[in-house]
């Protein structure tokens, strides 16, 4: 496999299958997190957290008595063989969204390109970072969420208060059907885009490519102040 994209949405379909599954049948909540390697759930009820690091399904257990870490190689398998290694039911419906990737063939082989892999997990671990330092710098006023991982979109974001009546999206995302690139993106709960209408260059708010926030050499800085120009222009 060559392509980015079906490696991306190989991993999107695992996500949301196994480890979205995996919250939801413990907690009820599907929302996941920025983890080593990859992605992964929180803690879940019983002690175990899962998640994919590299090419690898690695579930972990801190449970009393029973401390334990499993890894399974993702590329090979099956997506029924990595619902049975953590223990969901791929029968059962779940709609964690309108971009909720079917299941499709659960015995069909997983194809994954190590260096797509290896991009991927970077740039969540780069969207992460930016979002650290966006949340350092808001005012208490904002009230941010913590960053999650939201399976449907497959995207890393926070919310914050620009105003009384403005709520914003932060965040960012490893290319999908509008940009196949990944990029950072502004997205105003609101109709209204304040100031320079150049900034405003999406559907859903404002977005800036990979490539265009390296071009000044330091992708993360110019991540950071690309959300904070946003959300400044919304306050």
């Amino acid at each position: 496999m060559t392509n980015p994209a079906l490696t991306r949405d190989a991993l999107h379909r695992v996500t949301v299958h196994v480890l979205a599954r995996a919250r939801v049948e413990g907690s009820g909540r599907f929302s996941l997190r920025v983890t080593p390697g990859g992605i992964g759930t929180p803690d879940l009820p019983d002690g175990r957290r899962v998640r994919i690091s590299g090419d690898r399904l690695v579930v972990e257990s801190d449970a009393a008595g029973a401390a334990a870490v499993q890894s399974v190689p993702i590329t090979g398998s099956t997506l029924g063989v990595l619902a049975a290694a953590v223990g969901v039911d791929l029968t059962r419906p779940l709609d964690v969204g309108h971009d909720t990737p079917p299941i499709g063939d659960p015995d069909a082989v997983i194809e994954l390109d190590t260096s797509a892999v290896a991009d991927l997990a970077a740039w969540y671990h780069d969207v992460a970072t930016v979002l650290d330092g966006v949340l350092t710098a808001l005012p208490d006023d904002a009230v941010p969420t913590l960053p999650r991982l939201w399976p449907e979109h497959f995207d890393v974001a926070v919310e914050a208060q620009a105003t009384p009546a403005r709520r914003v999206n932060l965040g960012g995302s490893p290319g999908d059907g509008f940009c196949d690139e990944p990029y950072l993106y502004v997205g105003p709960w609101t109709a209204d885009r304040p100031g320079d209408a150049g900034f405003w260059n999406a559907p859903f708010g404002a977005f800036r490519t990979r490539s265009e926030l390296a071009a000044g050499g330091d992708p993360v800085a110019a991540g950071v102040a690309f959300l904070l120009d946003g959300y400044g222009r919304l306050v």
